[in-house]
């Protein structure tokens, strides 16, 4: 199906066509993951050392990763790739998204579909850091309750597994606000839903949180979840921002076509 033209848009895509571009960004996005996994695959050692650097310092408890089958070793190597590759190919996979919402922009917004990526890939990076900083931490208070004179015998893959899901929940969760300042400026919502939402938005962080967040005192989870409704009324602030730009232009619009 051809563009069909418009005076304010670049071009309308059919339903079909959506769903085309979908699966090829999601091809796109797979192949950067693979990519990303074979860099992951080929940087085991260091990716590794850095994840178990954690429990080198708890020597009360001799904490040690255990590899309970033969093919152990195996699977830890290959669920390090797929989670390095996933967090090394984040730019990519983002941009992705950032092209396919791109078609439904204006002419003059192209360009924050770049901005977006671009955010995006910042904000992933900096929630993912903000997990890898997080684990070294919870994995001492969670070791601390081991009893006296006992090993603690850890898992190699429920060890990675937990380190890996911290830090892409981490990513992700930063990840999110922006989501809905994309679905604002391609006409999904508008900021005033988004603030009226504020309740259900607390709820769902707070929630959130006290999942994800392995400490078992309540300060790390109120400060994540109120790190992410700072990020959420900044979502709103942008949205309402853009509503407000976009109806100045409208109202100018219709002032030029009256005239």
């Amino acid at each position: 199906m051809r563009w069909r033209q418009g005076p304010d848009r670049a071009g309308l895509m059919s339903l079909s066509e959506h769903f085309r571009e979908l699966r090829t960004r999601l091809i796109w996005a797979l192949v950067g993951w693979g990519v990303g996994s074979v860099v992951g695959w080929y940087s085991y050692e260091p990716v590794v050392s850095f994840m178990t650097r954690p429990l080198e310092g708890i020597a009360e408890t001799h904490a040690q990763l255990n590899f309970q089958t033969i093919s152990a070793a195996f699977d830890l190597k290959l669920k390090v790739a797929l989670g390095a590759g996933l967090l090394l190919s984040s730019p990519w996979w983002i941009a992705q998204i950032a092209i396919f919402i791109g078609p439904g922009l204006r002419r003059g917004e192209k360009l924050h579909a770049l901005v977006f990526g671009a955010a995006g890939a910042v904000l992933f990076g900096a929630g993912a850091w903000s997990g890898a900083m997080v684990v070294p931490r919870a994995v001492e208070i969670l070791i601390s309750f081991v009893p006296d004179r006992a090993a603690a015998l850890i898992a190699a893959s429920s060890y990675v597994t937990f380190y890996i899901y911290l830090v892409i929940a981490f990513g992700l969760s930063f990840l999110l606000p922006e989501l809905l300042v994309a679905a604002n400026f391609i006409g999904l919502i508008s900021g005033r839903a988004l603030l009226r939402g504020w309740r259900v938005a607390t709820v769902i962080a707070f929630t959130f949180a006290a999942i994800i967040n392995p400490m078992p005192s309540p300060v790390p989870m109120i400060i994540q979840a109120l790190g992410l409704m700072v990020l959420y009324f900044a979502a709103v602030l942008i949205a309402w921002l853009h509503d407000r730009h976009a109806s100045k232009t409208a109202a100018a619009q219709f002032r030029e076509r009256c005239e």
